[in-house]
């Protein structure tokens, strides 16, 4: 965005800023129904919009949830999925049941991770679908996706992904900015989990203003790391000498910037780049003008990300695509691992 629009939404993030404090308020007095499930629920959520690297850790939870063998269902509103008002079972917790159209790409790409280890449910209504999966699933512990600002669901723990290359989304709230509310709000977090701190030089500065927030709780640093590199709908990893060695990468997520440093810091060095907006949805047309663009500055192969990856499973792609799997890895692992047993245990 640039400094005039930012300039010209103002207004509009004045009266966004009004709305929020006025909906945050009324739940903190009771003017709102919280509702309270009989089991754990651990929310990950942000404070800004998109790229903060929340679904890694949404992953990472699950399976550390797992090793504990709970039962565990991820309750999502599944962004830019095509009903968004409808219950998308993406996943019963042992095979998945629907589309990445249909779940949305993230849920969609959580229930193919977590296949044996976690159910995925796409609702709006998240209260609602945690009932049901109780009843239907027997669901004993949730992991709340994207739930910071979902304060219609209490929860046991409260996460907080903050992107360290960003972490204030420009400093401005919506539509100015990428701030869903002012960062006073973090002092409702029980844990915040820096991530992309290895590519951050304000990491100091960054925490020392978070702490002031905090007051004690727990602040995190993390990291995305290479998990391998798969040929498109293959679950087999490539030798990297097997790639080949001019390749044109593309996404279509909220950090494209973090994902192009991760290829080249695993010595990829693409020849040709092309971003979209988060979450888009590509036709075949975005894919052949990429193609072309691709093979005209030398390309012999496509690399994309895992939330891409989704989505184009049954598209046509003259160049072979190839998927650049990554995790997360906590500095503080056993911390956090603690903090987790304050709930599930």
């Amino acid at each position: 965005m640039t400094a005039r629009s930012a300039i010209l939404l103002s207004p509009l993030s004045s009266l966004y800023r009004a709305v929020t404090q006025a909906r945050l308020t009324a739940y903190k007095r009771g003017l709102f129904e919280v509702t309270k499930l009989p089991v754990p629920v651990i929310s990950i959520g942000n404070l800004t919009t998109g790229g903060t690297g929340k679904t890694p850790l949404v992953e990472w939870v699950s399976r550390e949830l797992a090793r504990r063998r709970r039962k565990i269902c991820i309750l999502t509103r599944g962004y830019g999925r095509e009903n968004p008002g409808a219950r998308v079972i993406v996943s019963d917790g042992s095979k998945v049941l629907t589309s990445a159209a249909e779940a949305g790409d993230e849920p969609f790409l959580l229930a193919q991770e977590l296949i044996g280890l976690a159910a995925v449910v796409s609702d709006a209504n998240r209260v609602a679908a945690g009932k049901w999966a109780i009843e239907n699933l027997g669901a004993d512990v949730f992991v709340l996706d994207d739930g910071f600002q979902h304060l219609a669901m209490a929860r046991d723990l409260d996460i907080v992904t903050i992107d360290a290359t960003n972490p204030w989304g420009g400093g401005r709230l919506l539509p100015a900015g990428r701030l869903r509310e002012p960062r006073s709000g973090l002092a409702r977090a029980h844990c915040l989990v820096l991530t992309r701190a290895n590519q951050s030089n304000q990491i100091s500065n960054l925490t020392t203003a978070l702490q002031r927030i905090m007051s004690g709780r727990p602040i995190l640093t993390s990291e995305m790391k290479l998990k391998g590199i798969f040929r498109m709908n293959s679950d087999h990893p490539e030798a990297f000498s097997d790639l080949p060695q001019q390749m044109a990468a593309f996404c279509a997520v909220g950090n494209p910037e973090s994902f192009f440093n991760l290829l080249r810091e695993a010595g990829i060095e693409p020849v040709f780049t092309r971003t979209f907006l988060d979450h888009h949805k590509y036709t075949q047309s975005d894919l052949t003008s990429l193609i072309k663009e691709a093979e005209n500055a030398g390309a012999q192969g496509l690399i994309t990300t895992a939330k891409d990856a989704v989505k184009l499973q049954q598209s046509d792609l003259r160049l072979t695509c190839y998927v650049m799997k990554i995790e997360i890895s906590i500095a503080e692992e056993d911390e956090f691992k603690k903090l987790l047993d304050t709930v599930t245990s």
